[in-house]
């Protein structure tokens, strides 16, 4: 049972691999995601829980001030960290748990990509326009209407950064010559702040010497991004790396077949005679 379980949720991840980004309900996406790890998990529980959310949320922005991006900024963070209690986890920031979005809600803490997620989520379920924004090193969301906008910090608490903030959060990161600029505030899709979630429990599997888990993860995001050249580039590289060089042979042919770019075409071409020379050894031995 839990095979079949888990493979339904796989085909509904592929399934997504074919939605146009705004079409993606991030919410329901990483409840998938989180319990192809949590085969036991009812997430009939996690979907009500989010849906009481945002049922919260909008009770605290009345018909009156439901254009006020000010009070959308507050009622998230009245509702999800004030009344929720969920907040960042500085403590075990590393833990794999804190990108897991289904243990995320569980433990009510996690990584600034997984509660910018709820706060996604949300917004999203509300019709409200949100979207994660590609500040380095620390996920945040921005809400808009018009031409106001409002950058929400959720690690911190769902508050409103202002400027200044932005420019001492990204000193801290990148050194205090780093100056802010447009593309610090370039909005992410669905898709990749989902990848993004993936990506760390990627890295966090390699950094503890687990290339399985690693692999397993690669195949996710390729689930539910399967036509995104940059990481069918990358899946390449890392699947002939540990070694999956079959995968790494299907992952570079698919890439040749749709990239238009001669330089990374001649790249992955040369990488993929490499694997493919691989494995005709490996079937001599």
């Amino acid at each position: 049972m839990t095979a079949d379980i888990q493979n339904q949720w796989s085909n509904a991840l592929q399934e997504v691999g074919d939605q146009d980004d705004d079409s993606i309900d991030i919410g329901e996406v990483g409840l998938l995601l989180a319990a192809l790890d949590q085969p036991d998990a009812d997430l009939s529980f996690y979907r009500d829980h989010l849906a009481k959310i945002a049922d919260d949320v909008a009770t605290l922005v009345p018909g009156t001030a439901t254009h006020n991006v000010a009070k959308r900024t507050q009622a998230l963070s009245d509702v999800i960290t004030e009344d929720r209690g969920y907040t960042g986890d500085s403590d075990t920031y590393d833990d794999p748990l804190n990108a897991n979005l289904i243990k995320v809600i569980d433990r009510r803490k996690g990584l600034p990509v997984a509660l910018a997620i709820i706060y996604l989520d949300v917004a999203h379920q509300l019709g409200w326009d949100a979207t994660g924004i590609n500040f380095p090193g620390h996920f945040m969301i921005r809400l808009e209407r018009g031409t106001v906008r409002s950058i929400v910090d959720p690690f911190n608490g769902g508050i409103e950064r202002n400027v200044a903030d932005l420019r001492a959060l990204l000193k801290q990161v990148a050194g205090l010559e780093a100056e802010l600029q447009p593309d610090h505030y370039a909005p992410v899709t669905r898709r990749d702040t989902l990848i993004r979630l993936l990506n760390n429990i990627k890295r966090r599997a390699l950094s503890g010497n687990d290339p399985e888990r690693a692999a397993q993860i690669m195949d996710r995001m390729l689930l539910i991004a399967p036509a995104r050249l940059p990481l069918l580039q990358e899946a390449g590289v890392f699947y002939s790396r540990i070694g999956n060089l079959r995968r790494a042979a299907g992952v570079l042919e698919g890439f040749l077949a749709q990239s238009t770019n001669e330089s990374e075409r001649h790249e992955a071409a040369a990488l993929l005679h490499k694997v493919r020379a691989r494995l005709n050894q490996n079937q001599l031995k």
